[in-house]
């Protein structure tokens, strides 16, 4: 016998109801310590140095939310993060790719069932020192810079020599061919960008969100010492910064993906940052950051602006 709507829909009330009890309710491991749940806890995360300043923007938020929880980050290069990973040093790592079919197959084999999802599609952006006249590119000259075939001399400046943003400009633009011999790495995004305002002929590489423009008041500073270089995408005509209209568009050519992997046997602390991250609260402050937000159904309209 068929239940009727009206009952199906007790029912389901009923079921939502008990979910979320046994989500905040505190567990027990084997050994008689707490264990966390979606709303209370400690986690210990790995996490992409080049999304610092958003990341430490949604712990704020989210432990704000949720006083029972505390995440512990480590920003670090990417390869790095992927090592915690796999080494159970972090049961969540939000990097710039998802797994690869190998990866996959590792932990099928591992019998564990790890999840992962793209929360937005992120930019790398290059900068140069405010003197530097040569702030519009076209991709064909960032193919030039990049491989050490340009006329003029450039040093190229990453933030690591195992960071996400040296994977992606040797995949993604030098495809396989081997960076200049003069590219140095900073050890971080901020020394980076303190690198270029000191030389000319820098050209640094970093993500989108260090110098986005928000109420961040060093992210802010980051924008008045470096000069953000417009590019135009194969293809395109215009000439474009990182703005969030255009990396959402891919007008402007240098994207990427922004990912969560989550390795958690149960309904964890990771579950519970993870399904934040790809809710509207966090989805609107990765949109804060600039980059495009992946779950947030956003409509462009065009304005006359007066």
């Amino acid at each position: 016998m068929f239940l009727n709507k009206k009952l199906k829909s007790v029912l389901l009330a009923v079921s939502c109801i008990i979910l979320v009890a046994a989500g905040c309710t505190q567990r027990q491991t084997k050994n008689g310590t707490e264990q966390d749940t979606a709303t209370s806890g400690t986690i210990r995360i790995s996490v992409d140095e080049t999304y610092q300043p958003l990341i430490e923007a949604e712990i704020k938020v989210f432990q704000s939310l949720y006083p029972k929880t505390k995440i512990i980050a480590e920003y670090k290069p990417e390869a790095e993060c992927f090592k915690d990973l796999f080494n159970d040093s972090a049961r969540m790592i939000i990097v710039t790719r998802d797994l690869k079919p190998d990866e996959k197959e590792y932990f099928k084999k591992e019998k564990i069932r790890p999840q992962s999802m793209q929360l937005a599609t992120d930019a790398v952006a290059l900068i140069v020192n405010n003197a530097n006249p040569d702030s519009i590119l076209t991709m064909d000259q960032v193919r030039e810079i990049m491989t050490g075939k340009a006329p003029k001399p450039w040093q190229v400046v990453f933030d690591n020599q195992n960071s996400s943003t040296v994977r992606f400009i040797q995949d993604s633009i030098n495809k396989g061919a081997p960076l200049p011999a003069s590219t140095m790495a900073a050890k971080t995004n901020p020394e980076v960008i303190d690198y270029v305002t000191k030389n000319k002929n820098a050209i640094g590489v970093i993500g989108v969100n260090w110098i986005s423009d928000t109420s961040d008041p060093k992210v802010i500073d980051f924008n008045t010492k470096v000069t953000t270089v417009k590019l135009r995408a194969d293809g395109f005509s215009d000439f474009v910064k990182p703005y969030q209209f255009y990396i959402g568009m891919k007008s402007y050519p240098l994207t990427r993906g922004m990912f969560y992997v989550l390795k958690e046997p149960y309904q964890g602390l990771g579950a519970g940052f993870a399904t934040f991250l790809g809710g509207q609260e966090g989805q609107l402050l990765i949109g804060r950051y600039k980059l495009y937000p992946a779950r947030l159904n956003i409509v462009f309209r065009e304005a006359t602006l007066k």
